[in-house]
């Protein structure tokens, strides 16, 4: 029962907020969103513990005002999702404004394949739009299996319309479709901030431990494919902001598990400095770091696995 009221709150927002007006669906995510944070509930509670680690000195009159704004920043992904399959390619387009994109043009345009990686900042699933649209070119990204199965095809379905290939993370197939389509020069893009498969990399995350899946930094290793990190953000416009930063190397020397642990790291520093210019863009409300996660027997990376990341 849970599971189909889940599924039918989701597809009614996907057949009703579309055809609201955008200042109205603008002024019921705001309501929706200032209405769960005054109920306190474990979601928000966990985003403004994680905004505590993001703003260690903020006192607890700003990490309030900050988990309101990032409810509210969280609500505006949801709009804006909701009512992206019905955007006109103009909306698309003038929705979406991304300094330093010549690092993906150029990277496209040598054709070896690029790895886009962005953290749960902003609205990811606009940034792709635009991409297919703007710039049209095609990608493929990785979604977690969500349940019910029906919510998931709602979510591979409302992204392909958006002209992306969708892969399932869980099946052990995904790494290698991957790779096959940056080593044709195509593009990947995958949300790389939080691990999923329990056998990702160390980081060093606002001055704590955290794990970052090693898919991202594994497929620019294993196919020479430009790993670029994303960062995006909301101002007062309507048009959402972002950021392509320079890419991040492959290391020289080292095995490939070190070689990924640094790529990773990496990653992690770019993926700070964008959320801690714009924390109340973050939408993290689940545990991230070690010490907020629950004790596990064995924290070691299973042989064999090559998480990618996600898309959800």
């Amino acid at each position: 029962m849970k599971d189909r009221l889940t599924d039918g709150l989701y597809g009614l927002g996907w057949s009703t907020v579309k055809k609201l007006p955008e200042p109205v669906a603008e002024r019921l995510g705001r309501t929706i969103a200032d209405t769960v944070w005054k109920r306190r509930g474990k979601g928000v509670l966990r985003l403004e513990s994680n905004l505590a680690r993001v703003v260690p000195d903020a006192s607890p009159q700003r990490l309030a005002e900050l988990s309101r704004a990032g409810m509210r920043s969280y609500l505006r992904y949801w709009m804006e999702s909701f009512r992206l399959p019905s955007w006109s390619r103009e909306r698309v387009k003038g929705g979406f404004d991304v300094k330093d994109v010549h690092h993906l043009t150029d990277g496209l345009a040598a054709g070896k394949g690029v790895v886009l990686a962005l953290p749960h900042l902003g609205n990811w699933d606009l940034a792709g739009a635009w991409v297919t649209t703007e710039l049209e070119t095609p990608f493929t990204t990785v979604a977690e299996r969500l349940k019910p199965e029906t919510l998931y095809d709602r979510f591979v379905a409302y992204r392909e319309s958006l002209g992306m290939e969708v892969l399932p993370h869980t099946g052990g197939s995904a790494f290698g479709t991957l790779a096959r389509r940056l080593r044709a020069g195509g593009l990947v893009c995958l949300v790389a901030d939080r691990d999923l498969s329990e056998s990702g990399v160390e980081v060093k995350f606002f001055g704590d431990t955290a794990r970052m899946p090693a898919g991202p930094a594994m497929l620019a290793q294993q196919t020479g494919a430009l790993l670029l990190p994303v960062t995006l953000w909301y101002d007062e416009s309507p048009v959402m902001k972002g950021r392509v930063h320079p890419p991040v190397d492959v290391p020289e020397t080292g095995t490939r598990a070190e070689k990924t642990s640094v790529m990773t790291q990496a990653l992690a520093d770019a993926f700070a400095t964008g959320i801690a210019d714009h924390p109340e863009d973050w939408h993290m409300l689940q545990r991230l770091w070690l010490a907020d996660l629950e004790p596990r027997a064995d924290h070691a990376p299973r042989a064999g696995r090559a998480p990618a990341g996600e898309a959800s």
